[in-house]
């Protein structure tokens, strides 16, 4: 039988030996009573072990009195009710084995356990990365973002999505957008000390033998699975070579991203709400301990906003409409608004918040704002995009109905300058068999913010990659 955790014990009915392992949150003495709180990161909740030191093993007594915050034990003893507010059951101690002993601040020791009892500041817990999960705050992270991974493989699995693995190394840019990390095993040294400036670089002599780079989406090869299985769903790493030192950007993070045939823009919009939904009630459902955590101590109204997003039907509008709403405003923002802008935060906050009063899906966007494979709108001047709004961050899933018509999208590609060559197996896609077909993607990353409240999109991925940071 495996080791019981913490979790697992909370579920016992008091009167059971046991053994606790875990981690000391805190050591308190009464008299001849030791307190010692441990907690194994398996649930919020920690677990008090009371030692009666009135009597007994004098060993015990040596190693409780060297205990100190961060070290790790093994604990046994007998669950038993507790007489104290708060708490269910407590163990009453009767061995302790400290594993692993965490040194305590002292004046000059560089080699003390750097998470004291004490506040942290996020920053300072940033620096110590590879520690900072044992927090109440990144533990809770911790758990929240296993419980919504497994969640949305709930979610696509329950409805006949097949979830596929796309290329982390790509030759082609998803987006258009030319920010990507570059791929190659040439000697970059040799080259720069050996070619004159500007020369050209000869990729035939490179791994793959053309430019390649790390991947901005799985969307385009996505699609090639979906016009064969009808639908999938990928959920991988994806990386931007952004110059951006924002709190809202990362150049690692993870994005989910089904695809389906036969899906139109209106079948689109409802898996995203139905998407948003199930996921915001299992965090509900599943994470109560932690989130009630983020309520009370990092973002005050997450639940409400969560369980109203759940509650509510999400508002549709065109992105016509939507600007003509937010011009009659106009001088409540700091970047006016006007057709054909790409929507600021301000915009669609203002527009969840205070026009829809809950979340909000933008269609039909204009076309020059958007990527090159969105469906073309009859109109000349829109495409068939979504972005789905939700209230207290703004946009949280962007997507749309590819374009199946294969003169229409090497049209677009060409007032674009984009060389068909790169593309044409996905233009293969068009030519055999096309369908009507949509997707869109969720930033993992985003989605856990919004559920946690933190402020900062370095603090719910374990080990951030951004400008400059590339530590652990």
């Amino acid at each position: 039988m495996l080791p019981l955790l913490i979790k697992e014990i909370f579920t016992l009915p008091p009167g059971q030996d046991l053994v606790v392992r875990g981690w000391v949150r805190t050591k308190r003495e009464l008299k001849n009573l030791v307190f010692v709180e441990v907690n194994d990161g398996s649930c919020f909740k920690s677990i008090q072990c009371t030692f009666d030191c009135s009597g007994g093993d004098r060993g015990i007594f040596s190693r409780l009195g060297s205990l100190t915050t961060g070290a790790s034990v093994e604990i046994r003893g007998k669950l038993v009710p507790s007489p104290a507010a708060g708490q269910a059951v407590e163990v009453q101690a009767t061995e302790l084995t400290v594993t692993g002993e965490a040194p305590a601040e002292a004046s000059g020791d560089t080699s003390a356990y750097p998470l004291q009892k004490k506040r942290h500041s996020l920053e300072f817990l940033r620096e110590i990365a590879h520690l900072r999960p044992r927090t109440n705050t990144f533990g809770a992270v911790a758990r929240v973002r296993n419980r919504m991974a497994f969640a949305v493989h709930e979610f696509f699995q329950a409805r006949s999505f097949q979830y596929i693995h796309t290329p982390i190394i790509t030759a082609s840019d998803a987006e258009g957008a030319g920010a990507m990390f570059q791929v190659t095993t040439l000697n970059l040294e040799a080259l720069a000390a050996g070619s004159p400036a500007g020369g050209a670089v000869d990729y035939s002599q490179d791994f793959f033998g053309k430019r390649a780079g790390l991947t901005v989406s799985g969307q385009l090869e996505a699609e090639t699975y979906a016009t064969a299985l009808s639908r999938v769903y990928t959920f991988g790493p994806t990386f931007r070579a952004e110059n951006s030192n924002t709190t809202r950007h990362l150049a690692e993070f993870w994005m989910i991203e089904p695809e389906a045939a036969f899906f139109h823009l209106e079948d689109n919009m409802t898996l995203a709400e139905d998407f948003l939904k199930s996921l915001f009630t299992a965090a509900l459902n599943g994470c109560a301990d932690d989130l009630a955590f983020f309520d009370a101590h990092i973002e005050k109204g997450i639940i409400e906003t969560l369980q109203s997003v759940v509650d509510s039907r999400f508002t549709r509008i065109s992105y016509t409409n939507a600007v003509a709403e937010l011009e009659k405003h106009a001088g409540l923002f700091e970047f006016k608004p006007y057709w054909g802008c790409d929507l600021q935060s301000e915009h669609e906050k203002f527009l969840t918040e205070s026009v829809a009063a809950g979340p909000v899906i933008v269609t039909d966007y204009p076309r020059e704002i958007k990527a090159f494979y969105m469906k073309q709108n009859d109109d000349g001047k829109t495409v068939r995009a979504m972005d789905v709004l939700v209230p207290r961050l703004g946009e949280i899933i962007g997507g749309s109905e590819r374009e199946e018509n294969l003169e229409r999208l090497e049209g677009r590609m060409a007032e674009l300058g984009m060389n068909k060559a790169d593309y044409s197996w996905y233009l293969d896609l068009r030519r055999y068999g096309t369908v009507p077909h949509s997707g869109f993607g969720l930033g993992f990353e985003r989605l856990i913010q919004y559920i946690t409240g933190m402020a900062n999109i370095r603090d719910v991925i374990p080990y951030p990659r951004a400008v400059g940071q590339a530590e652990f």
